[in-house]
């Protein structure tokens, strides 16, 4: 796994910034969730915007969401976390989520 992430060394030290990391990245999963489950539903329509507002910002957060989840994921396996097979399974769904936020998301703005 270290190989297929990039990781060549350990560092002990970068436990903090694995947890960090793994905050962050939750933290824009649910601001992604809740800005296209609940602000875009309730705001898009009242502003006659539609799909092609909300796709692109969806994106976006996905995207940030992916990359934030890869830089926590290298850094649970640099610091050679005692959990890191368990949140590198927890990621793998919060990746496959993703991937399919962002097919929805491209089939809104009809690249299908």
């Amino acid at each position: 796994m270290r190989k297929m992430l990039g990781v060549t060394a350990l560092d002990q030290g970068s436990g903090e910034g694995a947890h960090r990391a793994f905050r962050t990245s939750v933290v824009i999963s649910g601001i992604r969730c809740l800005i296209t489950y609940l602000v875009i539903p309730v705001v898009v329509p009242l502003l006659a915007l539609g799909g092609w507002v909300a796709a692109p910002i969806g994106i976006a957060l996905c995207i940030f969401a992916v990359v934030n989840g890869v830089v926590s994921l290298k850094r649970f396996w640099r610091s050679d976390h005692p959990k890191r097979w368990m949140y590198t399974m927890f990621m793998a769904v919060v990746f496959v989520i993703l991937a399919v936020a962002l097919v929805a998301d491209f089939s809104r703005l009809g690249a299908s």
